[in-house]
């Protein structure tokens, strides 16, 4: 049996300025944007070629502090793009840094182990490593 991960709840403070980062800074489609009540709205963003969405929102998703979620990590092939397509949008992120070395011959220096940081407006902490080849 498989198990997916298919949506991660991001708490955060100002639910259109977290909707206008993550779509329009971070590139994330907007699956919907859903106004239940007054007090309830939930919306869903996908990251490119991901099969896991984040939801934010207020009223019905469960109550944790904005900017208290860490450690969430996207993976891409090519970190050097990707971190220059995340400064050419606005993103204020790391530069490129290598955690260890890698532990099997990979043709790029930087599969597996290079990765570059950043957060949201709420300060939610997010990480993106390459990955270009799987053993």
């Amino acid at each position: 049996m498989n198990w997916t991960l298919e949506v991660v709840i991001v708490p955060v403070s100002d639910l259109d300025r977290a909707k206008t980062f993550y779509a329009d800074q971070l590139g994330f489609a907007v699956d919907h944007d859903t106004v239940i009540s007054d007090d309830a709205r939930i919306v869903q963003l996908t990251p490119p070629g991901s099969g896991c969405s984040i939801v934010i929102g207020k009223g019905v998703v469960p109550e944790m502090p904005p900017g208290s979620l860490r450690g969430l990590q996207l993976v891409v092939p090519d970190l050097k793009r990707a971190h220059a397509e995340l400064v050419a949008r606005g993103v204020e992120v790391s530069d490129i840094q290598v955690m260890g070395q890698n532990p099997r011959p990979v043709p790029d220096p930087l599969d597996n182990v290079g990765f570059v940081f950043f957060t949201d407006p709420d300060g939610n902490a997010w990480a993106v490593q390459q990955i270009s080849s799987r053993a």
